[in-house]
C-alpha cells in the first residue's frame, strides 16, 4: 500500500480535498475522509457540497442512514463504512495501527501549522518503519502538486 502524505502550503484543506476525491472517483475506487477534529466535520461537508458550480461531488457523512452506499464518506472515526479504497487522512487525523483494508492512505497536513507538520513526520517515520511505500507531495507555487520523497 502507498501513504501519500500532502503538504498544504498555498491552498486551504478545502480548496484541495475536492480535486483529490475527484481523481479518487475517476479510478473508480471509494473514499473515507477522517477528521481528527469532529468539528471540523460539519464545515469540510458544507465544503464539499460548495466547492464547485460546475461539478457535483456526491458524499455523505457517518451520521448518515445511507452512509455505506457513499462513494465519499465523511466521518470522525476510523471506520470504513462504505468499503472505501483510499482513506484521507485530514484536519489532524493521524496514521493508526491497522493499515489493512486499502489501495491508498493520503495524509494532507497544514505546513503552517507547526503541531500538524510534527505530527506528519512522526507518521512519516511511523509508514517507512511499517514497511509502507510513502510519498511526499508538496505545492508548486503555481499550486501544483510536485513529488519530493
Amino acid at each position: 500500500m502507498e501513504i501519500a502524505f500532502y503538504q498544504l502550503e498555498l491552498h486551504p484543506l478545502e480548496r484541495v480535498l475536492p480535486t483529490l476525491l475527484e481523481k479518487t472517483l475517476e479510478r473508480g475506487w471509494k473514499a473515507v475522509v477522517e477528521v481528527g477534529e469532529a468539528e471540523r466535520l460539519r464545515g469540510l461537508d458544507d465544503a464539499l457540497w460548495t466547492y464547485s458550480e460546475r461539478s457535483f461531488l456526491p458524499h455523505g457523512t457517518d451520521a448518515e442512514a445511507d452512509a455505506g452506499t457513499q462513494p465519499v464518506l465523511l466521518t470522525a472515526s476510523r471506520a470504513n463504512a462504505n468499503g472505501a479504497d483510499v482513506r484521507f487522512l485530514v484536519a489532524g487525523a493521524r496514521l493508526g495501527d491497522d493499515l489493512s483494508g486499502y489501495e491508498r492512505l493520503m495524509l494532507l497536513f497544514d505546513g503552517a501549522d507547526p503541531v500538524a507538520l510534527q505530527a506528519a513526520r512522526d507518521d512519516w517515520k511511523t509508514a517507512k518503519a511499517s514497511g509502507h511505500a510513502a510519498a511526499f507531495w508538496r505545492q508548486t507555487p503555481e499550486g501544483r502538486w510536485e513529488k519530493k520523497g
